[in-house]
């Protein structure tokens, strides 16, 4: 009899598991759209994916060249919502990201009209060419989704992602982001130069498409309704309490490490278990592992934590620490 109970318990459970066939559908035909034209990079593209289902914002940095904007574009193209680009450049006003009020001549009275900011998916191109005035009109509308002028407040659709590149090599004419901006991005994703194999495959794509325009082979595979519910399956994926403490552990020694000047805050903490459970779920699994977590911990930490001067001038990374930090916390079994 207890053997048969078992049994009805574990079907129950079975049963009362998030259904994820169709979440992993999707996302495996948004890299199918993406793969058409990306080389490589998949790490790049599933940090995309696992930013947009938990309702965060990208930083993206690398060189000149390695398709940084380009697959930012791809990526918006691949989701049936709204895109707009926007090129940072030191004369940029916030009023030219944000919108102005305008006078309406007709009825002499001002009317908002809303900037390219009022979009789903926003690139912000050279994030670091506009001076701090212009950087700091982005804070209220990445954290809140809202904007506030002339006294009123406008709410921002959803869904609403803000994908920014910048530039580590070229400084001339840059202006470094403050903490509290760093702070908003979710993930700060570094890319690095493509491989001899994927070089030659970006060629060999490069000439097969023949001069057309790499969006036009893009379809859109998700729509705002369809975005709206994996977000929602998201939430019901299972952490259990030890795997917090872990992600605990690993934040709080960055906060007292002889190796940073800077810690990790909660929202840290925050954002690699959200990032942990979106992992789990674009994989199949409605629980999370340690590896999910792991894989969190650089694209999450790595812009939310200084170096000591020391450690700096000795050429030490914000990676190598949280590589040693993440070996030094034991995994849970």
């Amino acid at each position: 009899m207890e053997e048969q109970e078992t049994n009805n318990s574990n079907e129950i459970n079975f049963d009362s598991r998030i259904p994820l066939e169709d979440l992993k559908d999707s996302v495996k035909n948004l890299k199918s759209q993406l793969s058409r034209i990306i080389v490589g990079q998949e790490d790049f593209v599933e940090l995309l994916i696992v930013a947009l289902v938990s309702n965060g914002h990208v930083l993206i940095e690398g060189v000149p060249g390695v398709a940084k904007t380009l697959t930012a574009k791809l990526f918006a193209k691949t989701l049936n919502t709204g895109f707009s680009r926007i090129q940072f450049t030191p004369d940029l006003m916030p009023s030219d990201v944000l919108g102005t009020s305008v006078l309406n001549m007709k009825n002499s009275e001002f009317e908002f009209k809303p900037g390219p900011i009022f979009s789903n998916i926003v690139l912000i191109d050279e994030i670091n060419r506009a001076p701090a005035k212009t950087q700091a009109a982005l804070f209220e509308v990445m954290e809140e989704r809202q904007i506030t002028i002339d006294g009123k407040m406008y709410k921002i659709e959803s869904p609403f992602m803000v994908l920014a590149t910048q530039n580590p090599i070229e400084q001339e004419g840059t202006y470094a982001l403050p903490e509290a901006q760093l702070d908003r991005f979710l993930f700060k994703i570094e890319i690095d130069y493509p491989s001899a194999e994927e070089e030659v495959n970006i060629l060999k794509g490069h000439q097969e498409r023949k001069g057309n325009l790499p969006e036009t082979e893009i379809q859109a595979v998700l729509n705002p309704e369809r975005l709206a519910e994996i977000k929602n399956q998201i939430h019901e994926i299972k952490i259990e309490e030890k795997l917090l403490e872990y992600i605990t552990q690993i934040v709080g020694k960055t906060r007292n490490h002889p190796h940073l000047y800077l810690g990790a805050s909660p929202r840290a903490s925050i954002a690699i278990m959200n990032g942990a459970k979106a992992m789990a779920a674009i994989n199949g699994r409605d629980f999370v592992i340690p590896e999910d977590i792991r894989k969190m911990l650089q694209p999450v930490m790595a812009h939310r934590i200084i170096l000591s001067p020391d450690r700096e001038m000795e050429g030490m990374r914000p990676k190598d620490v949280i590589e040693m930090i993440s070996h030094s916390v034991e995994i849970p079994r």
